[in-house]
């Protein structure tokens, strides 16, 4: 007889993006965090993917939302539900034995929001479920070993949030979470498209503009890229194309881009010298989807004089992480309340 023992699931829980991790087995499933939900029933019509192609598409009885916002819980039953078809996507539908999972957690939530995950994992189906601060998942997913006395500074750049953090000997010596992401570049974009040219565009089309053209510093004359852009002109009320160029997003983005900037230096001032020392002798990781945004990592470095650099399969590394810290719970232990690992 073959029995199932259950898995080792290690869960990204992010604003804009879930990935599970299974030991093993790596990244097995990576689906926006998206819901629609009918109005009239509710009842779930799509989630994921699926989900995400009907933002702004559907019918006056369907609406699409996205149950976390900037890196924590906005509805807790949607989420829960949104993270038991995940598992179950993932891991098929097992129930004889739960899974153990570990969820990461942005590291400035408070406790009644680390409360709110777990219970959401458990009510999923977790067997047991703990959480970890996403810096120190982002690090342990990178390669980094975080257990010898010395220092390492991670910037994971996600949907909802930043997190910043210096690590050594397994834990947090000093870190900061901005509620700044992916999601309020985006934002940025929209704002500046309705402010210098009156076009009002969705999120989603500001996501492929951020891609195709934003830039994290001025680009040059010979390295301006341009993009078209489609909407509805707001003094008109009519479809509208126009084309903008890297050096307008540059613009757009530049007041989350220095917060960023401002929040590493803030790290840097509270991080004892002697790690100070360390980070200086390596560079700086970042993580998350949100590290692509062209140019960040030379910005960084132009303006704190220490190299960045973003890490290899970035968008994975909180979920490999989450995953791999499974196996180090009975190392360093977890906290008996919460179950928070480190």
């Amino acid at each position: 007889m073959l029995f199932n023992f259950g898995q080792n699931i290690g869960v990204d829980l992010g604003t804009a993006t879930v990935l599970v991790y299974i030991k093993d087995k790596g990244i097995v499933l990576q689906e926006p965090s998206v819901v629609a939900i009918d109005k009239r029933t509710n009842e779930i019509v799509a989630i994921g993917k699926e989900a995400r192609r009907m933002l702004g598409r559907t019918p006056e009885n369907i609406v699409t939302i996205r149950p976390l916002r900037e890196g924590v819980i906005a509805d807790f039953d949607t989420t829960e539900r949104m993270l038991r078809h995940f598992i179950q996507k993932a891991c098929g539908r097992r129930r004889f034995f739960k899974h153990k999972i570990m969820v990461c957690i942005p590291s400035g939530v408070t406790s009644v929001e680390e409360r709110a995950v777990k219970e959401a994992a458990l009510q999923a189906g977790a067997r047991e479920a703990y959480l970890i601060e996403e810096p120190l998942a982002a690090a342990i997913g990178a390669g980094i070993d975080i257990t010898k006395p010395e220092g390492n500074m991670v910037v994971d750049i996600g949907g909802g949030t930043t997190d910043i953090a210096v690590l050594s000997m397994g834990g947090t010596v000093y870190s900061t979470s901005l509620r700044i992401g992916g999601d309020r570049f985006d934002e940025a974009v929209v704002r500046y498209m309705r402010r210098e040219h009156n076009l009002l565009i969705g999120e989603s089309t500001a996501e492929a503009l951020k891609i195709a053209v934003g830039s994290a510093y001025m680009p040059t004359d010979e390295e301006v890229t341009v993009a078209e852009v489609r909407g509805r002109d707001l003094v008109t009320g009519l479809p509208k194309i126009i084309e903008v160029d890297s050096q307008m997003i540059y613009s757009a983005l530049q007041d989350s881009v220095q917060s960023i900037i401002a929040a590493v230096k803030e790290v840097f001032e509270k991080t004892p010298p002697e790690l100070v020392a360390d980070i200086l002798d390596k560079s700086i990781i970042m993580t998350g989807g949100g590290s692509l945004l062209r140019g960040l990592d030379v910005r960084l470095t132009q303006e704190m004089n220490v190299p960045f650099f973003v890490a290899e399969d970035t968008i994975s590394c909180v979920a490999i992480g989450t995953g791999k810290a499974l196996t180090m719970v009975d190392t360093f232990g977890a906290d008996s309340k919460a179950r928070r690992v480190f």
